[in-house]
């Protein structure tokens, strides 16, 4: 979750050497490739189309500002706001929404790809130095305790969990690894890889798996009923469970990352992994699957009613509360156009979480390397 600062707007370089005001209007239409169908010469832009350059041009001057503010702020040990992360967060959603409301009025000013895998409607690759700024300043802002646990293993203790979990609750070896793997999803989604973090949007959740203290506690529990299971399928998982618990004594479990993720995992998850074979049929593609278990930590109770219908696919969201918590989380968050959806089925919604593509990609890239270790 990071962005930084970039470049001034290109209209300045075309501007040289023209008077001032026709310079800038030069320079504008240029870059936008409008031509006087009559003339051959360019075209003045329309009243929209200005407003939504200049509301463009306004929030990513703003985004790489508060970036500049943060940085000069940690670099000189000046004491951050509450929730340091929240301020960055909203400017970048503006500054996409800006651009999409841009790209919506002139769509030549739909560029190339970028490496973020962002669809080049609501983000342009001359910002990605915006974007690289901003995911190093969430990683100062949200590193973990000194006193925090880490695992030499953090990827492989997500997957070992993920699957003997599964497996206790009646999965055979197949689909498990598709539970190992989507579990392994979930700890890009929720912390991009980095185990034991804080959150500098939220005061509340925390850790490997981004939990409130309630549902820590209740995956806890949840983990205590099954623990003899786990022990009678893989003594060695559980003996490893053993040290950690004895490690972890009284410090909060969210900041050991093996106690984090099991107990998270525990809380909302372990109950869908008995449809895993459903939904790997419903939804192939296993990009698919790990945002469909991302769902379940945002709009849990919408997605479990979901895949309780006969047609997860088409099942429709309409409730506005609902919408709001997708909004938060990146759904339908960039341009007018997006935000002005009342409804939408979750086949939409799956397409619309392009935002954690590039997480569940390298996710499945992790996934693949432990994979080839086991079998080595």
């Amino acid at each position: 979750m990071g962005i930084k600062s970039h470049t001034a707007a290109p209209t300045a370089a075309l501007a040289l050497g023209l008077c001032a005001v026709a310079s800038l209007v030069a320079a504008v239409i240029g870059n936008l490739g409008l031509m006087s169908p009559a003339m051959g010469e360019p075209a003045a832009l329309t009243k929209k189309q200005s407003e939504a350059l200049d509301t463009y041009n306004n929030s990513r001057n703003h985004f790489e500002a508060i970036l500049g503010q943060r940085r000069t702020q940690i670099n000189s040990r000046q004491p951050l706001p509450n929730l340091p992360g929240q301020a960055l967060y909203l400017a970048r959603n503006n500054m996409m929404s800006a651009y999409k409301d841009l790209t919506d009025a002139l769509p030549s000013k739909i560029g190339g790809p970028n490496k973020y895998g962002i669809p080049p409607a609501y983000f342009s690759a001359d910002n990605e130095p915006l974007l690289d700024e901003y995911r190093r300043l969430f990683d100062l802002m949200q590193a973990p305790p000194v006193n925090a646990q880490n695992s030499d293993t953090p990827f492989k203790d997500v997957v070992d969990l993920g699957t003997a979990i599964a497996r206790v609750r009646g999965l055979d070896a197949a689909n498990a690894e598709a539970a190992g793997r989507t579990s392994l999803g979930l700890f890009f989604a929720e912390t991009n890889g980095n185990q034991n973090i804080g959150n500098a949007r939220s005061n509340k959740y925390k850790g490997s798996l981004q939990t409130g203290i309630p549902e820590d506690q209740n995956g806890r529990k949840k983990w205590a009923a099954i623990k003899k299971s786990i022990a009678a399928l893989d003594p060695a998982l559980s003996l490893r469970d053993d040290k950690e618990e004895a490690r972890v004594g009284n410090l909060d479990h969210r900041y050991n990352h093996w106690t984090a993720v099991r107990d998270g995992l525990m809380n909302a998850h372990a109950d869908i992994f008995p449809q895993v074979p459903s939904i790997v049929k419903t939804l192939p593609d296993p990009i698919d699957q790990m945002k469909l278990f991302e769902l379940i930590q945002i709009i849990p109770s919408p997605t479990k009613s979901a895949l309780k219908s006969s047609n997860l696919l088409n099942y429709r969201i309409s409730d506005p509360t609902i919408m709001g918590y997708l909004r938060n989380n990146s759904v339908f968050t960039f341009g007018q156009a997006d935000r002005a959806k009342t409804s939408a089925t979750f086949r939409e919604i799956l397409d619309a979480m392009w935002l954690f593509n590039d997480k569940f990609e390298r996710a499945l890239a992790e996934f693949d390397k432990i994979k080839a270790r086991s079998k080595g």
